[in-house]
């Protein structure tokens, strides 16, 4: 008998972990966009040195919600504040379980008087979904999925792409014939590119300046070619699928968060309402860190770096849970510089017979849905790994890691453990190998310095 619902899934794998672990799902995709234009180093560069164009029309599931009681809906779930929070303006939308813990952080827009849109990863725009339709509110919902949760032709409502870097506002004015309007991080304006309106958020996603532009999506490709053109004088370079999963890094925000959904009573409802091939039950979880209670997984604002993000100045769920967390919280978000000599070690084991490494993928080493790999300090586990990958801008091995406060500060050796234990799981993207212990420093997070003290989350 097929099942159901997501519960049902459960229980039938019996544990959460195990039915992670051994999901055949991959890392997730960037899909449509080729996955280099010209080369991904390059392509990296180009956000530190000139400027870039990400396209990313294809890869995040949008909702709109819509009606007199979508911000009562929202003030309800996110943990951010939503004082002058008016049209025209959008903010990074954190929701949480009613322990505290993060089912997952969108982007979210507020478009009009009383019609939003959410961006990201599906996890929110569940959670968001489910309490409209079951709660008692004057709401629309409008949900448009991303590219590979959909049948038939890629038709979406809106495209959306990003212009960052050094010359990003230089590329703006020339496409658009106007001086660039001083507009304040996460408000929009509107543009005139290639005859269309073009809405255009203020943003930063690499620590440089820039906008994230989006509209109908018939207009797209004029929209883009008309960038492109006005972007070779300037050094633009558009980005692949390759290089644009790997732009984290040096922002600092973590992509993955295994959404806080798989335990609890509480919960039970809402995993009763959730299909049986919600993004929840398919996505695949992966790297050193292991334990069988699925909670140890599940991760708080403070351990994402949202902490700042979290206001106590109305009622949502979690909110309890989170005033106690916020008395002193316990582990603080972080980057890891990996030893070369140590990952060097690991790739040459490619080039022999016998036992070899996890496979190094570049730029991003993400093989699964949920990466997480354990962070430890004298034989002890104080943390865990969500990203992986490599920076040609700082020619460097780097990983987003959260880890015990105590082992925060910057310079503070840890090892970093790569690969899954007992040689690997029965995933498509892991091969038999055995695990490589990397020696590896703490330093700030976003490690870039112009994210650092540029880029901001709410």
């Amino acid at each position: 008998m097929s099942h159901k619902s997501f519960e049902d899934v459960l229980n039938a794998a019996g544990n959460p972990v195990h039915l992670l672990r051994n999901s055949q799902t991959g890392p997730y995709i960037y899909p449509v966009v080729p996955p280099e234009f010209t080369n991904w180093r390059d392509e990296q560069r180009a956000w530190r040195e000139t400027c870039i164009l990400f396209n990313q029309s294809y890869h995040m599931t949008d909702m709109y919600v819509e009606g007199p009681d979508a911000l009562k809906v929202l003030t309800m779930l996110g943990v951010n504040s939503f004082k002058n929070f008016g049209p025209s303006k959008a903010k990074q939308f954190v929701a949480c379980n009613h322990d505290g813990f993060v089912i997952g952080d969108v982007i979210l827009f507020h478009l009009e008087e009383n019609r939003f849109n959410l961006v990201g990863r599906p996890s929110v725009h569940n959670w968001v979904q489910y309490h409209c339709e079951t709660g008692q509110y004057d709401v629309k919902l409008d949900r448009d999925e991303r590219t590979v949760a959909r049948p038939g032709p890629i038709v979406r409502k809106a495209y959306r792409y990003q212009v960052q870097g050094p010359n990003a506002l230089k590329v703006i004015e020339k496409v658009t014939g106007k001086a660039v309007p001083d507009v304040k991080f996460f408000n929009m304006t509107d543009f005139q590119i290639a005859g269309r309106r073009v809405r255009a958020l203020r943003h930063g996603m690499v620590g440089q300046p820039g906008f994230e532009l989006f509209g109908p999506w018939d207009d797209g490709e004029a929209v883009k070619a008309a960038i492109v053109e006005a972007g070779q004088e300037f050094g633009l370079r558009q980005s692949g699928a390759r290089t644009y999963s790997s732009n984290t890094l040096e922002s600092g925000w973590i992509p993955s968060p295994l959404p806080a959904v798989y335990s609890g009573e509480k919960m039970k409802p809402y995993r009763q309402w959730l299909p049986a091939n919600t993004y929840e039950a398919i996505a695949s979880l992966g790297g050193s860190f292991y334990s069988s209670n699925i909670e140890d997984y599940y991760l708080t604002p403070w351990d994402l770096g949202y902490g700042p993000s979290v206001k106590f100045d109305h009622d949502f769920i979690g909110r309890e849970a989170l005033e106690k967390i916020a008395e002193k919280p316990r582990r603080k978000k972080v980057t890891l510089v990996l030893n070369g000599e140590d990952v060097t070690r690991g790739i040459s084991s490619m080039f022999q017979q016998g036992k070899r490494t996890k496979y190094f993928d570049f730029p991003s080493a993400v093989y699964s849905t949920l990466p997480y790999d354990k962070v430890v300090k004298d034989g002890k586990v104080i943390g865990v790994s969500t990203w992986c990958g490599y920076s040609a801008n700082e020619g460097a091995m780097l990983t987003l890691a959260i880890v015990d406060v105590e082992h925060s500060q910057p310079g503070t050796p840890v090892t970093f453990v790569w690969g899954e234990e007992g040689g690997g799981s029965s995933k498509p993207t892991v091969e038999r190998h055995e695990q490589l212990e990397i020696r590896a420093t703490v330093a700030p997070v976003p490690y870039s310095d112009p994210a650092r003290t540029a880029y901001r989350v709410d």
